[in-house]
């Protein structure tokens, strides 16, 4: 179903933590000037957060939320932050349109390069049987 990327699916976890985290902070690190940018930034940023806490991978905390869903929630959620300033208005906003546009490039270029699906490791040896005492 999934293609094998070269990003573990532990990393693409860490790495949407961060994401929320940035985007919690951007309206204030960057100084978004319209509301629009900055409200859909605080909710994007909780919206990852629940997402990645709540998805069925090790990064997950509730696991609740099956791989594939996840995968579709991050493609949805990757082209709506692309298209977003358009969307919603705030192309005069350079700051909040270029970092919406940026991070919605680069979470879709994530999520095609994760290896969702753990690697198959081939089955342990069984110990050979000790012959029995005589």
């Amino acid at each position: 179903m999934f293609k094998q990327g070269p990003i573990p699916a532990f990393v693409h976890g860490i790495v949407e933590y961060a994401a929320a985290i940035l985007f919690i902070a951007a309206p204030f690190l960057f100084d978004f000037t319209e509301d629009a940018a900055t409200a859909l930034s605080l909710v994007v940023g909780v919206l990852i957060l629940i997402i990645a806490a709540s998805t069925h991978w090790r990064t997950g905390l509730i696991q609740s939320i099956p791989v594939q869903a996840h995968v579709m929630l991050d493609y949805v959620l990757a082209i709506f932050l692309i298209a977003s300033p358009f969307l919603l208005g705030f192309t005069d906003d350079g700051t909040a349109a270029a970092f919406f546009i940026a991070l919605g490039v680069i979470h879709l270029l994530l999520t095609i390069a994760t290896r969702f699906i753990p690697e198959e490791r081939p089955p342990r040896a069984k110990p050979a049987a000790k012959p029995p005492p005589t």
